[in-house]
């Protein structure tokens, strides 16, 4: 009879905690790029936005994703 001792993980467990890492840092990344674009489509009816500053939060959220494979 084999016993699994606790401070092995199995195979199954490994790849379900190394796949759990990894969506959780794309999640993190996607939400990033979020707050760029919303940043730079943020407009105060008060105060001009220069008209770049949609395409500058754009172009953030994109190499962002990039950056991280997405």
């Amino acid at each position: 009879m084999t016993q699994n001792h606790p401070e092995e993980p199995d195979a199954t467990t490994l790849g379900s905690e190394d796949r759990l890492s990894k969506l959780e840092a794309q999640v993190a990344t996607l939400a990033e790029a979020v707050r760029v674009l919303a940043r730079g489509l943020e407009s105060i009816p008060s105060e001009d936005v220069p008209p770049g500053e949609a395409a500058r939060g754009a172009r953030l959220a994109h190499e962002l994703l990039l950056a991280q494979g997405l």
